[in-house]
């Protein structure tokens, strides 16, 4: 007999074999021609004209002699609602508008730089640097303070450089969260004064 291991079962609706024909069944929302069942329906013609409530042959007559597609708008409806459209135009015209929108928006991110409470000052120009680059890009930024050793029962050394990062990133950025101290590390977020 078997052994039943936890955490292996998905649902599956009837008819599927795998999982990815139940995402495909989930992606599945919009009847187009003939998957549409239920009849009759209230039809709307190809410039948005209600013709009205006609059985569903009439319906795929009508769409085969204007050369479109019959597409299911609003299912739930009784009788369901059908539109007259050329459904593959509809979907590429949806599928540009996603991407274009997807273009515009930015995605704030959180970037990460480590400094050192000893750090010279070469290397706290070049990090500085990055916070600046992160802050203009409109991304917040977690300012990490590593300690190590006897460092750590000094953190008002660590305080000092945080303190000067902040000093020389304040015209792109203000201090989000005050430095805390976790365990070997002080943490600060920095965030953008003006986000896109």
């Amino acid at each position: 007999m078997a052994r039943i291991r936890p955490g292996r079962f998905h649902f599956r609706p009837p008819g599927c074999r795998n999982r990815t024909e139940v995402g495909a069944i989930k992606d599945q929302k919009v009847r187009v021609n003939d998957q549409i069942r239920i009849s009759p329906i209230r039809l709307i013609d190809a410039d948005g004209e209600q013709v009205g409530i006609i059985s569903l042959d009439e319906a795929r007559e009508r769409a085969a002699d204007a050369g479109l597609d019959l597409v299911e708008v609003a299912p739930d409806a009784r009788p369901p609602v059908c539109r007259l459209m050329d459904y593959g135009k509809y979907k590429y015209e949806e599928a540009r508008k996603a991407r274009e929108a997807k273009k515009k928006q930015h995605t704030m991110q959180v970037k990460e730089v480590k400094y050192r409470p000893g750090i010279e000052e070469h290397d706290y120009a070049f990090k500085t640097r990055h916070v600046r680059r992160f802050l203009e890009d409109g991304d917040k930024v977690k300012v990490t303070m590593m300690f190590r050793g006897r460092q750590l029962s000094h953190p008002e050394l660590g305080l000092e450089v945080l303190e000067k990062v902040v000093e020389d990133v304040n015209d792109l950025g203000k201090i989000e969260s005050q430095p805390t101290r976790e365990g070997r590390t002080m943490i600060m977020v920095l965030a953008p004064l003006n986000t896109k």
